[in-house]
């Protein structure tokens, strides 16, 4: 079972919200998932980011493979870069 990092769509047309979430490739994307483990709004004035940073650390260790949009979401709330073992400047 590979499992994903990845979104989840939510909300109104033409008004989306995201979960981040972690589940099974084959599952659909709003389908089943295993764990919740944050949100995302991109309609809000700044994107905001809500994300369980423990958490996605502890799936990504376990070979979670995140989306590119996750990727990018990590990148901004730092996560991604303490995976990596990147030290900020």
């Amino acid at each position: 079972m590979a499992v994903k990092i990845r979104l989840a769509r939510g909300g109104a047309k033409k008004k989306p919200f995201y979960q981040i979430v972690v589940a099974d490739e084959r599952c659909p994307r709003d389908g089943r998932y295993i764990e919740n483990l944050g949100q995302y709004d991109p309609r809000a004035e700044k994107d905001q980011i809500k994300l369980d940073a423990e958490r996605a650390l502890n799936w990504l260790n376990k070979g979670a493979q995140p989306s590119l949009a996750v990727i990018k979401l990590m990148r901004q709330s730092g996560v991604w870069s303490t995976f990596k073992g990147i030290k900020k400047a």
